[in-house]
């Protein structure tokens, strides 16, 4: 492991470009479980409240698990290690840019600044009718469904429901990064979800170095990665980050006071 963390280090510092492609797993340890497998939200609820028609047709059914799931459980979850190295990383020139799947806004809590959010961010609540956007901390989830001042139109969570496009602004952004990428950082994704798991593959074929990390083999390890590192992102973060950014040697190291 030591020598894949050195080297991963060293593509890193090397590449003129880096991109971080982000899943559910980076964000498990800051106490968000991830939808699908084993203990997954899916397992607990009826994955048809996101469902687009099923919300456009029961909106305060939907609305119910939605405020569970998304605003008293999840939203009071707080950036992890992992997601404060990526933020180093940009701020250090070393990252140009994060594609994330997740929707809990973590990545710009953690001071990153160019994100992709492929899948949207439940800190928005759009209009289904006059399309007004409102910060989730503006509107009160007391009475479902929620609905705009302006308008009295129903208010929806501004990510992507089961049932709804990508919008075309973080897809084609999506596909710009990855194609510029000289080393693409996988981190906490299966590559199960379309059609975000064509975006590795995109940065491949455009001849990025692969560093792939994630507790368990994915849909991309044999198949694309260069460099698998297993464990939890923010163990491997950690790691990473001691490489890329070694302390300052200390002015008196050599004993003279």
């Amino acid at each position: 492991m030591t020598d894949r963390l050195e080297e991963a280090a060293q593509i890193l510092k090397r590449s003129r470009f880096t991109t971080a492609f982000t899943g559910a797993g980076i964000s498990v340890e800051s106490g968000i479980p991830s939808f699908r497998g084993q203990d997954g939200l899916w397992e607990k609820y009826d994955p048809k409240v996101l469902d687009l028609q099923y919300f456009l047709s029961n909106p305060v059914e939907s609305w119910k698990v939605i405020r569970e799931i998304f605003y008293d459980f999840i939203g009071a979850a707080k950036p992890n290690h992992a997601h404060l190295v990526l933020a180093r990383m940009e701020e250090e020139g070393m990252l140009g840019s994060t594609i994330t799947q997740n929707i809990d806004n973590l990545h710009q809590e953690a001071g990153l600044l160019m994100v992709s959010e492929f899948h949207g961010n439940s800190k928005r609540i759009r209009c289904l009718q006059c399309d007004r956007v409102y910060h989730s901390l503006d509107i009160s989830l007391e009475n479902l469904p929620p609905t705009c001042r302006e308008c009295g139109g129903v208010l929806k969570p501004d990510f992507v429901f089961f049932g709804e496009a990508i919008p075309q602004q973080p897809l084609g952004e999506a596909y710009r990064v990855a194609s510029l990428s000289e080393a693409f950082l996988i981190i906490g994704t299966t590559g199960e979800v379309m059609p975000a798991n064509q975006i590795p593959l995109i940065a491949k074929e455009y001849g990025a170095t692969i560093i792939e990390i994630n507790p368990e083999p994915s849909n991309y390890t044999e198949h694309i990665t260069d460099i698998f590192l297993q464990g939890k992102a923010t163990v491997i973060m950690q790691s990473l980050e001691k490489l890329l950014f070694p302390p300052a040697l200390n002015d008196n190291q050599d004993g003279v006071d």
